[in-house]
């Protein structure tokens, strides 16, 4: 049994996961696109957010302050199992009905924020460690009208930076220009998108608010 929540996860999960795999420990300390927070920090923050949402998607409640270390010995395995833990938690149909308890949104909704952290958050690991990373071309679909329909009140709440312009396609630049469309509506600097595409460079542009979602992001319950 899948859904489309699980069926785009377990498409989006294995590309974060060969990012996760390829980081070495000496690059903990390397900037990120996401502002305040290093390599070390969005490690932590994207297991957060891998785990907390297997609760999420039964709608139990989950507890956002803690921030122990993940990146013990083990992480890299421990990330990818706990990856396929969060498509196996989303693909019963039943939890993607009705509202979250403790986020105050619908499943469905709490259901692709845990994917637009797997595909933005790889991007901004991938761009911080000098990786390739092309995400899934049907994650990436699927987040436009998430994007658009959080936009607002993420920017309010410093969730998102203001968007900055797509830039013009070329042989160069982001992977795709569907890719480079979803990180500018996230605030993300275009300019930094061929180093995802695997240019080697590890220069990192900067968001000028936070990130994605979760704590650095979307998926920070309502009060």
């Amino acid at each position: 049994m899948t859904t489309q929540t699980s069926d785009l996860l377990a498409a989006a999960a294995p590309r974060t996961a060969d990012v996760v795999r390829g980081i070495a420990d000496d690059q903990f300390d390397l900037p990120t696109p996401c502002r305040d927070y290093v390599v070390r920090d969005l490690l932590n923050h994207l297991f957060e957010v891998v785990v907390n949402f297997q609760e999420l998607a039964v709608k139990r409640p989950v507890e956002w302050a803690e921030k122990p270390d993940h990146l013990g010995d083990g992480w890299r395995d421990r990330f990818e199992a706990e990856t396929g833990r969060l498509v196996a938690a989303w693909s019963d149909p039943s939890t993607l009905e009705g509202v979250s308890p403790g986020m105050g949104m619908p499943q469905t909704v709490i259901g692709g924020m845990a994917l637009l952290d797997l595909t933005v958050h790889g991007w901004d690991l991938a761009v911080a460690t000098g990786q390739p990373y092309q995400p899934a071309p049907e994650a990436v679909a699927e987040l436009h009208g998430l994007v658009e329909q959080l936009g607002p009140t993420a920017r309010k709440m410093g969730v998102f930076a203001d968007p900055l312009p797509t830039p013009t396609p070329t042989p160069d630049l982001a992977p795709t220009p569907d890719l480079a469309h979803l990180l500018t509506q996230t605030g993300r600097p275009s300019t930094t998108a061929a180093t995802a595409a695997g240019d080697g460079s590890t220069s990192v542009g900067r968001a000028s608010r936070p990130c994605a979602s979760g704590r650095c992001s979307t998926s920070r319950p309502t009060r």
